[in-house]
């Protein structure tokens, strides 16, 4: 609280005034709408909750769509039970459905030190589209000590690279000599990028050709994805074929998921935290329906957070939504006002992450988490490889 008086003998009580417009400059820096009652709340132990480990799922349900389903409705706070299959049934004719097609690139690599030492190395941002050559590259490396300026790495037979600098955070610069594509190479020695809190044997290979499947939704194009866009995890064509049959028009745009969405908020006031900057490319076709939707009256479905951040930056450009090529680094939280998404198909998320930031911010922090609460308790899967949420 703004300590007092603040009356200075004229009758007006300026306490409120002056927290509103802190409160306004706040909005301005978070891409906020000034709401005082909702920034007055920006602490990252708003967004915790009680998820026992057995809930976050380590392995995909056996068919995409055949994951739990949890629909809110926000107009009477109603929670809903079904299964991810009869989205056709909740998604009103017309609606404009909007997914994101970035591709997951294997972008995780195992390798050996010149000394015989075992490496992994984690590529932040790969080149998949590049030519031959050699690449220098920001890289999350491990072990750290052993992974010094000069260190020579080899990726099986046709990759290697060279220790260059170290970064801030422990990040390495490392120099790639690819002999052949890029893509063409991550596909022959990567292994699926997998958020940590999935585990796996890095010398099994049980899962790896699940993963290179099921980590990666159907509708992927575009190279660049070092995460996948989860909330597109559990459509098959068949569902999408069945909700354009419905009368649901489907549109693309491009948000290449960084490590960024694995990196935990760290500061408890969320004025300080910083949104790692990703790039995105929504066509020319996608914004021009969208903006067809909004003039028809026709909902707009984002198909997980990383829609909504792209939608949502694009609308607060001075020129309004349109085609777009560029980054985002837009930080959505309670107060924020929705100018384009209507509505939201999301995974259930990490306690005090960005992306539970966002999905209260357009549901309610105490119903998105009376409602994780519930799916805690009726034992949804949580995470990546886990269950949907649908916010009408």
């Amino acid at each position: 609280m703004i300590p007092g008086p603040w009356n200075l003998g004229l009758g007006i009580d300026f306490k409120p005034a002056l927290t509103f417009a802190l409160i306004f400059g706040l909005s301005r820096v978070l891409n906020l709408v000034p709401d005082r009652r909702a920034a007055l709340s920006l602490k990252r132990s708003d967004y915790s909750f009680n998820l026992p480990p057995e809930r976050i799922a380590q392995a995909p349900t056996p068919g995409r769509d055949e994951s739990r389903l949890m629909v809110l409705g926000r107009p009477g706070r109603s929670i809903q039970h079904s299964v991810f299959g009869r989205l056709p049934d909740w998604l009103p004719s017309g609606a404009l459905l909007v997914v994101n097609d970035t591709r997951v690139v294997p972008a995780r690599l195992f390798g050996q030190r010149s000394s015989g030492g075992r490496v992994e190395v984690f590529l932040l941002d790969p080149p998949s589209g590049g030519a031959p050559g050699d690449y220098e590259l920001d890289c999350l490396a491990r072990p750290g000590r052993r992974m010094l300026p000069g260190t020579v790495l080899r990726f099986g037979a046709e990759l290697e690279g060279e220790v260059r600098a170290i970064g801030e955070n422990g990040r390495r610069r490392i120099r790639f000599r690819f002999g052949r594509p890029v893509a063409e190479t991550l596909e022959t020695v990567g292994r699926m990028p997998l958020p940590p809190y999935i585990r796996r044997d890095p010398d099994g290979d049980g899962t790896r050709g699940l993963d290179r499947e099921r980590y990666q939704t159907v509708y992927a194009r575009q190279n660049g994805a070092v995460a996948a866009p989860t909330a597109g995890l559990h459509f098959t064509d068949g569902l999408l074929d069945r909700l354009r049959d419905r009368g649901v028009d489907i549109a693309s745009l491009t948000l290449h998921v960084g490590y960024g969405t694995f990196a935990p908020v760290r500061e408890e006031n969320l004025e300080h935290h910083r949104m790692h900057a990703e790039r995105v490319t929504i066509p020319g076709e996608t914004a021009d329906k969208v903006l067809r939707a909004k003039a028809d009256g026709r909902p707009v479905v984002a198909v997980g957070t990383t829609v909504v951040r792209s939608l949502e930056h694009a609308a607060r450009l001075d020129r309004g939504l349109g085609p777009y090529e560029g980054t985002t680094e837009l930080f959505i939280v309670p107060g924020f006002e929705f100018r384009v998404v209507d509505h939201l198909i999301t995974n259930f998320h990490l306690p005090g992450s960005t992306l539970l930031m966002l999905v209260s911010a357009l549901a309610g922090r105490e119903f998105v988490l009376q409602a994780y609460r519930e799916a805690v308790a009726a034992g949804y899967r949580f995470f990546s490889y886990g269950d949907a949420m649908l916010i009408l």
